[in-house]
């Protein structure tokens, strides 16, 4: 079975590599705040949905990871 982004030309693929690492970044970043702001939230108010947050985030993050490997992978295909 082909992967869905054999039917990108190379220069869209840089492109959405660029993207996803942008994505990732500030994806990162959110998910570091939130867990700063839910311990901070669990020792002053005890636990709270604040606490939980971040663990519904978090897996998107490994997806991102795992389709920018995907991405890569097909870019090394290609040279």
């Amino acid at each position: 079975m082909a992967s869905t982004f054999s039917t990108y030309t190379k220069k869209e693929l840089i492109k959405k590599l660029k993207n996803q690492k942008t994505f990732l970044i500030i994806q990162s970043v959110v998910i570091i705040l939130m867990l700063v702001f839910g311990v901070f939230s669990t020792i002053e108010k005890g636990m709270s949905f604040h606490t939980f947050l971040p663990l519904f985030f978090i897996p998107m993050l490994f997806v991102m990871l795992y389709e920018m490997k995907k991405i890569k992978k097909e870019i090394a295909t290609r040279k």
